[in-house]
């Protein structure tokens, strides 16, 4: 049998072999995350009696969503989730100083490729972007996992997706991602495991493949996967994984697949995800001039450091229109110390930005509220109504690029439009 990388994965996590789609296994994840709300994990566990752990290294808890804590009770939360840490000796506990659970792990080599990695956060896809099978569950199954080790999951069909070409200026894989999920719709991957191919998706760096498994969450995938290659093993080794830990698991040739999708990104100009859905893609010209109050650079999907110098390289010499708040909040701790050292952090605090501690922030509604009427450009994987206050505003998506220009011209505007300006 010839087979994707999904089947091979779930054969590694569950010990059994020649699994077909549709079969049910118990597995055995490699890692459990949960984040801020881990407390719900805790009073579970008290409610149930059971105190016992089936493996404290496989837990790993990251207070991202809410940070610093803003009420008693959140901060009463996270002193549940310290204090439950501490007694159990979960060595993989990161507080409110570390940032977005998805980055921090990785950072950390918690993320390696061929393990079966489950989390509070249905944007645990991205884990993929490293070759490993990255999929969010409930509370429920996270608490049980903890206890049991193992959750029930169905092996799914799988979908190739092959990117092709060389972006145009001003255009980004964010813009790809988007399209995909224009085409595709939000529906189009439902439990399905998504496998990016082609010969744009293997000239990405390890960040620039984290957007893109982030953000297929968004087309309903249960998983993403790039095939790892030195640029994966390079990350790996930064991140300080031992290379004997773990497996890379790669699809055989000729596996069958649900679907094969092509896309050529030659011919793409940037896309902006219209209110209120992210599947409500259009081009950047359809939109063009619409007016914004705010503008957010953060989120899992583009707040890594590479997307804060995008942003960076693009507000250079430009400030911040009047009456904008550009808030720009960095994935992590490490991703701003990086930031702070190469002057990126200066130049988009010269630019006018407001730079907010490590975390989720406004992509999780903590803090970036709008008010009625009304509009945020953001660099976030969402834009339902409501998500960053009231549900009479608006939320665009779009690129670092594409959110600095908007945020200098007050409008959405082409990051290639700002750079001519700058030439004349």
């Amino acid at each position: 049998m010839n087979k994707t990388f999904a089947q091979k994965a779930l054969e590694r996590a569950s010990g059994e072999s020649d699994l077909e789609p549709g079969r049910i296994v118990d597995a055995f994840p490699d890692l459990y995350m949960s984040h801020t709300a881990s407390w719900r994990c805790i009073r579970t566990l008290e409610r149930m009696g059971v105190d016992e752990l089936f493996d404290v290294d496989r837990i790993a808890m990251v207070m991202d969503h809410i940070s610093p804590a803003q009420t008693a009770k959140t901060a009463a939360d996270h002193q549940l989730c310290r204090e439950f840490a501490r007694r159990h000796g979960v060595k993989n506990f990161f507080d409110v100083n570390a940032g977005i659970a998805h980055i921090v792990l990785m950072e950390n080599g918690l993320v390696k490729p061929g393990q079966l990695i489950i989390g509070t956060d249905s944007h645990s896809t991205i884990y993929g972007a490293l070759g490993a099978f990255g999929t969010g569950v409930g509370f429920s199954e996270i608490t049980a996992a903890w206890v049991t080790g193992k959750l029930w999951m169905k092996v799914p069909q799988s979908i190739k997706i092959d990117v092709d070409g060389i972006l145009p200026p001003g255009t980004y894989p964010k813009d790809l991602m988007l399209r995909l999920i224009g085409d595709l719709g939000a529906d189009g991957a439902t439990y399905c495991s998504v496998e990016f191919g082609g010969s744009f998706t293997r000239s990405m760096s390890v960040s620039e493949r984290m957007t893109f498994c982030n953000l297929a969450m968004e087309m309903g995938a249960k998983n993403a996967f790039v095939a790892p290659d030195e640029k994966t093993l390079d990350y790996l080794g930064e991140a300080g994984a031992d290379p004997g830990s773990y497996e890379v698991l790669l699809p055989d040739p000729g596996a069958e697949y649900a679907r094969t999708v092509t896309i050529d990104g030659s011919r793409l100009s940037p896309q902006v995800a219209a209110p209120h859905t992210v599947d409500n893609v259009v081009g950047i010209e359809e939109v063009s001039g619409t007016k914004v109050d705010q503008v957010f650079i953060g989120s899992c999907a583009n707040a890594k450091y590479d997307d804060l110098m995008i942003a960076a390289e693009v507000l250079a010499g430009h400030r911040v229109a009047s009456g904008v708040r550009l808030i720009v909040t960095p994935a992590s701790a490490e991703v701003m110390a990086k930031a702070a050292s190469t002057g990126v952090l200066a130049t988009l605090i010269d630019s006018g930005a407001m730079i907010t501690n490590p975390g989720c922030g406004a992509c999780a509604g903590n803090g970036g509220a709008m008010a009625d009427g009304e509009v945020t450009f953001s660099t976030a994987n969402r834009n339902f109504q409501g998500r960053m206050g009231s549900y009479d505003s608006k939320i665009y998506l779009g690129s670092p690029a594409t959110a600095a220009a908007t945020a200098i011209r007050g409008s959405i505007t082409h990051p290639a439009e700002v750079a001519a300006a700058v030439a004349r």
